[in-house]
């Protein structure tokens, strides 16, 4: 067959090529750089991509000096500033990363845009005064962005409802921090059952649900991580509130298990952690527990909206020792096959590479989209 330099080069610019990694510009907006596991993905994503040679700037929405200090190393490592710092700059890729970051594309010069997403975020607007956002979020989906995403369902739910194209990339663990040798605040129980209850004060968290679940369950005690500003809580033992990323080990290596009765996840990384650190978790069947959490092998799933049913779970867990620590074990070996966040960014900058390889976007057409809706947005 005679070699055919068209159809060469034609098949070629839909493979990544890291080769060209270090010449990327590369732009996240993103909505506040504080504590919260949406914006430690994109700090581990960001990072590497700064040290493969990327030029990477970080724009968040809100300002940078309402983020706890130091809760993450790329607050030190990367370039931080506004659009306003921007407004001159050229760059091979902006990344929106939430969905109003979608709606301030326009004040970016690109010649790629690729949209991150990490959940269906009209969810978060479902209840409550702000539904308006919901329509919004849902639009962001309809743009013509090609998307990057870190869950099964979610790349489902972005082709079979939008038709959307998306990538997969899940995300990555520290496997030099989370382990199940290291400091912790407190040796785990020798009898009793300590239940770790994690995740922010939103409602949709469903953190008071898990607290209550824990004690009706017989935990001798619970104990409550989150990046809410908090001191105590009723049934609490112990609160740790907002403290850094590199931190947060030492607390799931002293707890038994990890209660998450979460509304809405894209794929959550607090049970892979306590995983790592070898601990068990029992969680409701929300979107994304599929990805790695397996009923009876290295956790206990119990159906959403079922508070009665966790706390059955965790009774299980305090009246038969032998199953907490076969969970206990096949967790460990579930964290085992998981990948780190180097090769979860080496996927990521792959993934970069093949978009930066293609026709670029039209950006008359896709400003057209989304100053259609902006009006709306504006006067949310």
């Amino acid at each position: 067959m005679t070699f055919n330099p068209w159809l060469y080069d034609f098949y070629s610019r839909y493979s990544p090529d890291l080769s060209t990694a270090e010449n990327l510009r590369i732009v996240f907006l993103i909505g506040s750089a504080d504590i919260s596991g949406g914006t430690y993905v994109i700090f581990e994503h960001a990072v590497r991509a700064q040290q493969a040679g990327c030029e990477v700037v970080i724009v968040p929405m809100f300002p940078l000096d309402h983020a706890a200090p130091d809760w993450h190393p790329a607050l030190r490592q990367l370039e931080f500033a506004t659009f306003d710092q921007i407004a001159d700059r050229d760059f091979d890729i902006a990344i929106a990363t939430w969905w109003p970051t979608v709606y301030e594309l326009p004040r970016v010069r690109f010649q790629h845009a690729v949209y991150f997403v990490q959940s269906a975020e009209s969810r978060f607007y479902a209840v409550g005064p702000d539904r308006e956002s919901a329509g919004l979020a849902e639009l962001t989906y309809t743009m013509g962005l090609p998307a990057i995403t870190i869950a099964t369902w979610l790349q489902m739910y972005l082709g079979f409802q939008h038709g959307m194209i998306s990538f997969l990339c899940r995300n990555g663990i520290d496997k030099s921090r989370y382990g199940t040798a290291g400091p912790v605040l407190q040796p785990r129980p020798e009898a009793g059952l300590r239940v770790l209850v994690e995740g922010s004060m939103a409602a949709m968290k469903g953190i008071e649900t898990a607290v209550q679940a824990a004690l009706d369950g017989g935990a001798s005690e619970v104990w409550l991580l989150t990046p809410s500003q908090v001191d105590r809580m009723n049934g609490v033992t112990k609160v740790i509130s907002r403290i850094p990323a590199d931190r947060t080990a030492e607390v799931y290596r002293s707890c038994d298990v990890l209660l998450k009765l979460s509304q809405v996840e894209g794929m959550y990384g607090p049970p892979l952690e306590m995983f790592h650190c070898g601990g068990t978790v029992v969680t409701n069947d929300v979107t994304g527990h599929d990805e790695y959490v397996r009923d009876g092998v290295n956790g206990l799933v119990v159906p959403t909206d079922d508070p009665a049913a966790a706390a059955a779970a965790i009774a299980r867990l305090v009246e038969d020792r032998d199953l907490l620590e076969r969970l206990r074990a096949g967790a460990v070996v579930t964290a085992q096959g998981w990948q780190d966040w180097d090769a979860a960014g080496l996927e990521f900058l792959r993934l970069l590479t093949a978009i930066a390889k293609q026709r670029r976007i039209d950006r008359p057409q896709l400003f057209a989209r989304i100053l259609g809706s902006r009006t709306l947005y504006e006067q949310r």
